[in-house]
């Protein structure tokens, strides 16, 4: 497969037990053939975020990364309710219709299970405005299913079993999709 999947990590912070499902999501997507980018949206100047400098060069370079992606992860973890700010001052940088004919998988990771539907009711609806129509289900992880550990060798995550069965159901249910895209090109 030559499908493209892009990365688009919503966290301020890079210890955030988010990137320990990514990490695992994206060995399972390389491991079925996907080609992996990543898009650490905390990576890009803050100016230009929050000035909304849509023709600044590094944000022009994250808008050709999704527009050159046939899927996105979309991930955030839960900060009072909703994704993070970070994460929708550069979705507001997204061109009109620039998630058109994507494939969305939401991630987000939070404190506890009560935060569940943000994903349905502040993610979706901006992606929809944004063009998107086609979603994966979505992963929901609460940071209990992600143990952080520092070994010698650097930082590692644990996740649950469970959470592990989840990515890898969606991560199939991705892959399905990337493939019907390729058999209507």
């Amino acid at each position: 497969m030559s499908k493209s999947v892009l990365i688009v990590s919503g966290s301020p912070n890079s210890n955030s037990r988010l990137y320990g499902v990514l990490n695992h999501a994206a060995q399972l997507l390389e491991a079925r053939g996907a080609g992996i980018n990543w898009l650490d949206v905390v990576s890009l100047p803050a100016e230009a975020l929050i000035f909304g400098k849509f023709d600044d060069p590094a944000v022009r370079e994250a808008n050709a990364l999704v527009d050159q992606a046939d899927a996105l992860i979309i991930a955030s973890p839960v900060y009072k309710a909703s994704y993070t700010g970070v994460l929708k001052t550069y979705l507001d940088l997204l061109p009109q219709g620039g998630l058109a004919g994507k494939t969305i998988t939401p991630i987000f990771i939070g404190g506890s299970i009560a935060h569940l539907l943000s994903i349905d009711y502040s993610l979706k609806p901006v992606l929809s405005a944004l063009g998107a129509r086609r979603f994966t289900n979505a992963v929901y992880a609460v940071d209990q299913q992600v143990v952080r550990k520092e070994t010698p060798a650097g930082r590692i995550f644990e996740l649950q079993d469970e959470l592990q069965a989840r990515i890898a159901s969606v991560v199939d249910e991705l892959i399905e999709e990337l493939e019907l895209q390729l058999h209507r090109v």
